[in-house]
């Protein structure tokens, strides 16, 4: 098993003629994904043709995500998309009812979001991102930008705020022969589709997945939030990292919700204090993650 994405995953990629979009999607198609469809206004009807591993493979395009859904039966949708048009096209996948949305672009206004994720819940769909690197199930379905050669099935779900944080540990951990479950880019924005907290009820459930990775950051409060729900509801072991202890109150570190208030709301302590207390193991580098999960002989 896997959560949000698997073999069975149908893909459409908003924005697949473009340079991100058409240079992904072929990266995709490589690794097996089932990439059903693209969405660019104004060039709906022609087809995009990759070279996938010596063999010629068409993907087509429409003008709307409504038709492309019909057309494809597509349960999953990726945009890479500018910023400034992101809320757009996810209002299209949303009003065309696709099941899973995830957002990659980076620096899109927090209040547009606000709306997309009150519209996405109001639906009962599943929003990610934004500033998502996007979600693989190693083995069955990769959907966003990931280097999916440092990625191999195993038993750990990881959920990350950093993309850069969840690469280092996922090379690390498959060169000490841990695998992955699923691997999620929450994103570092205020408002972020979904949190760690909608997916730990995911990972609980997943028979394949044996113990959860949470690598947080500073600012907001999703760490807390999360260890309230693993102290009632989750069994597995989870480990968590906290990035950015060093960083100082009141300035932004990078991602949009990286910031410490004055008064040290959202600071790593109070983050580390909240899960210690949960009963998660709480790793001090991405390395030392991987050292937990040694111990842990899963």
């Amino acid at each position: 098993m896997s959560i949000i994405i698997d073999e069975n995953t149908r893909l459409l990629v908003q924005g697949i003629t473009g340079r991100e979009g058409s240079f992904h999607t072929r990266t995709m198609l490589e690794y097996g994904t089932k990439v059903v469809g693209g969405v660019t206004p104004g060039k709906g009807g022609q087809e995009v043709f990759f070279d996938v591993k010596g063999k010629k493979t068409a993907v087509p395009v429409f003008n709307t995500v409504r038709e492309a859904a019909e057309k494809t039966r597509c349960n999953a949708t990726v945009l890479f998309v500018p910023a400034k048009f992101t809320p757009a096209g996810v209002y299209e996948a949303i009003d065309a009812g696709i099941p899973v949305i995830m957002t990659i672009s980076e620096h899109t206004p927090v209040h547009e979001m606000m709306k997309c994720y009150y519209a996405a819940r109001q639906r009962g769909l599943r929003l990610f991102g934004p500033n998502s690197f996007g979600i693989i199930s190693p083995g069955k379905c990769k959907a966003g930008f990931m280097a999916h050669r440092y990625y191999t099935p195993g038993p750990v779900g990881i959920m990350s705020r950093s993309a850069t944080n969840c690469y280092e540990t996922v090379m690390m951990m498959t060169a000490r022969g841990i695998g992955q479950s699923t691997c999620i880019g929450i994103g570092g924005d205020m408002i972020p589709g979904s949190a760690f907290v909608d997916l730990l009820p995911d990972f609980q459930a997943d028979g394949e997945t044996k113990a959860v990775v949470l690598i947080g950051e500073i600012g907001g409060s999703e760490e807390e939030i999360a260890a309230e729900y693993i102290k009632g509801h989750v069994t597995k072991p989870v480990v968590a990292l906290i990035a950015g202890k060093n960083a100082p109150k009141g300035k932004n570190m990078g991602h949009a919700g990286a910031i410490v208030g004055s008064g040290g709301e959202g600071g790593a302590e109070n983050k580390e204090k909240a899960l210690s207390a949960a009963g998660v193991h709480i790793a001090e580098s991405t390395g030392h993650i991987v050292e937990i999960l040694r111990g842990l002989k899963l």
